[in-house]
């Protein structure tokens, strides 16, 4: 089966496609691909695997060939599944590849947060230690996890992966329900309550229209001055505009973005441009790379050859 992966440069250069070339007669890689550009690549595959290239209803129409799309990642809004459907076009997603990776990643972030690591060093470098009239410097100090609670919003593989992990550190685990929800489940808290008692909130829930600018001016202004927000999510489900003001104004203390609305992200969007100016010092961002652990991407492509696979035992 003829192959095209539209854009391996997502991935690190040192993954092994191994896998996917054993279930494959022809595997064509392209580093990345434009919209202009696919036809041309695709016309004879009956395999596409991508990452982030659309697959709009047209370029999909143009594709006689495609039978199988492999979206590798778990998000499938880059593919017009209706358009595939129509067309007989199988589209199959991976999930379960980086919780592992994503819970690290959110606690590393924490970690550095309350145990000021980096700044510790930097005292030594500078020569605050040694030039310390006792036996240590304190500097900026540091907090214990334990004790502290953790709001989790979205309670899916990642959710419970960083849920198992908080409760090793001993914090209290507050589990989101739904904003406005009507009834609240077992062992859950409602969506304010979560908000208003939580020392980090750490969202983990899908983009849908209901969790678009999910954390805003109003949510923002429901959490604690001392709170830490992160989200290794979707970018749109935090408001940048009202985040950055909040940051400005202390409405909250500190937030870790692992993602944002476009990405890459131009060097004019709010956030990013307050970090370069020096605005604030409250903000912490890194360029979508919580899922990406040597090991997470490895499963991920595995997975995708998998599915494969499985598609040909059809």
């Amino acid at each position: 089966m003829q192959t095209v992966f539209l854009d391996q440069q997502t991935f690190s250069a040192s993954i092994s496609l191994t896998r996917i070339k054993s279930e494959v007669s022809t595997l064509s890689c392209y580093a990345t691909t434009t919209d202009s550009q696919i036809i041309e690549r695709c016309k004879t595959a009956e395999i596409i695997i991508t990452n982030k290239v659309l697959l709009s209803k047209n370029i999909l129409e143009q594709l006689p060939q495609l039978k199988l799309v492999c979206i590798a990642a778990t998000g499938m809004n880059n593919v017009d599944l209706v358009a595939a459907k129509a067309l007989n076009i199988a589209v199959k997603n991976v999930s379960g590849y980086s919780q592992a990776s994503v819970s690290q990643y959110v606690f590393a972030q924490m970690l550095e947060y309350f145990s000021n690591t980096a700044h510790h060093n930097i005292n030594t470098q500078q020569g605050h230690w040694q030039n310390s009239a006792t036996f240590c410097f304190h500097g900026k100090g540091s907090q214990e996890l334990a004790g502290k609670t953790i709001g989790i919003i979205g309670f899916g593989n990642l959710g419970k992966a960083v849920a198992k992990i908080a409760q090793a550190f001993d914090m209290h685990v507050m589990i989101a329900e739904r904003p406005n929800a009507i009834k609240i489940r077992e062992n859950r808290h409602s969506f304010t309550e979560v908000l208003n008692k939580a020392d980090v909130i750490s969202l983990h829930c899908p983009q849908t229209e209901e969790t678009i600018n999910l954390i805003n001016s109003e949510t923002l202004a429901l959490m604690k001055p001392s709170a830490l927000l992160i989200n290794t999510a979707r970018g749109v489900l935090v408001n940048s505009t009202d985040l950055l003001q909040a940051l400005k104004n202390k409405i909250i203390s500190h937030a870790v973005l692992d993602v944002l609305e476009h990405e890459p992200p131009t060097v004019s969007h709010p956030l990013i441009s307050a970090l370069i100016k020096k605005e604030i010092d409250n903000l912490s961002i890194t360029a979508h790379i919580a899922w990406a652990s040597i090991e997470s991407q490895q499963r991920l492509i595995d997975l995708v050859a998998l599915n494969i696979k499985n598609y040909k035992a059809v």
